[in-house]
């Protein structure tokens, strides 16, 4: 149980900035409540863990590339950042802890708890009726809400945005599930189905989270009300303002800054040395684009270099039991975003900004 809570507290502490909290509330917070949170913390720091991952593989080509040093993006008065990429980490971290969770659950992993059987023997439509073993969702959601949003103390329109985001990841787990079902009858004939709900597959609720986050909305308010949202007034007139927007949307308070520049400040390191994705097999149309959203219409010029690599090769069986192969080279060409030549004093280039800064 120790090893444990010093497990969950590490992570936490690491991904802090992701729950928008202080270090002090995460131990407060495990240090006080239910002794049965920490069966459970494990679970919840392999979900955080997951939930980091599916952000850094949703923006891989994008400007903002979900690095961790960069996940909280202060300002200057050290408030915590409200743009639309925070929303996907909110959305996405709340994901991977209720996923995580109920893949626990279904698996037999906690004591307490297993598959969701609560319908069982119902009809669900023509030709089908309930059964199997559903993933058990309603206990995922229940105990990632009280670790997830358990660490959201504060009640200005920030923490509000927080726990709306991390709603919606919640919600998309839900939303993404699917019905499987087995075949019942004299000599497979179908004649009836019993069925059950799966969690999709992490990705799925990645991408449906992506797609969330590019339609995002902005809520406009006043930026005092963001700074001083905990009197009683403002409470109420933020509160309205989310409480107009459906519980399945993200949504952000404060515009992009431009990823495509260094800024110690809020230690963003550009898109200067980046990779990019210029040719290859399979690849969608926003990979063959990365190269003009990352360096062209950052003002910077696709370096191609070429790489070599040695690998193992001709691997053969040996009776018996060896195996032998030989070294081979490979030279692979990549390409990186680098500065341009210094303009001569006539010359003026231009850096194209379509679309947001993303």
């Amino acid at each position: 149980t120790t090893m444990s809570t010093l497990v969950v507290l590490h992570t936490f502490l690491i991904f802090s900035p992701i729950f928008a909290t202080s270090a002090w509330s995460v131990n407060n917070f495990l240090m006080t409540g239910p002794k049965a949170y920490l069966t459970y913390s494990a679970s919840v720091a392999v979900g955080a863990q997951s939930g980091i991952e599916e952000c850094k593989y949703q923006f891989t080509w994008e400007r903002w590339n979900c690095p961790e040093h960069t996940i909280q993006l202060a300002s200057q008065k050290g408030l915590r950042s409200a743009t639309r990429e925070t929303s996907f980490v909110h959305a996405v971290s709340s994901a991977g802890v209720m996923y995580t969770l109920t893949k626990n659950c279904s698996m037999g992993d906690f004591d307490n708890c297993g598959c969701d059987e609560s319908r069982n023997g119902k009809v669900g439509g023509r030709g089908w009726v309930w059964g199997g073993c559903s993933d058990n969702v309603e206990f995922g959601e229940r105990i990632s809400k009280l670790f997830v949003d358990g660490l959201e103390t504060g009640q200005d329109a920030r923490a509000l945005m927080n726990l709306h985001n991390n709603e919606a990841g919640r919600l998309a787990v839900k939303s993404t599930m699917k019905r499987t079902c087995k075949c019942h009858g004299v000599s497979g004939s179908c004649s009836v189905q019993t069925c059950w709900l799966q969690l999709a597959d992490f990705r799925d609720i990645g991408n449906h989270l992506k797609v969330k986050h590019d339609q995002a909305l902005k809520l406009e308010m006043d930026k005092k009300k963001i700074r001083s949202g905990n009197s009683a007034d403002n409470k109420g007139a933020i509160v309205d303002i989310f409480g107009s927007v459906a519980r399945t949307e993200l949504v952000f308070l404060e515009d992009s800054p431009d990823y495509c520049l260094k800024n110690g400040s809020l230690a963003l390191q550009g898109t200067e040395g980046r990779e990019c994705l210029q040719s290859g097999k399979n690849l969608s149309q926003w990979e063959k684009r990365s190269c003009r959203r990352l360096c062209i219409e950052c003002g910077l010029k696709v370096e191609e270099r070429r790489i070599e690599s040695i690998s193992s090769c001709n691997c053969k069986f040996h009776w018996c039991c060896t195996v032998k192969c030989e070294q081979c080279k490979h030279v692979v060409t990549k390409h990186y975003c680098s500065k341009r030549e210094k303009p001569s004093s006539n010359s003026h280039p231009r850096r194209k900004t379509r679309g947001q800064n993303r």
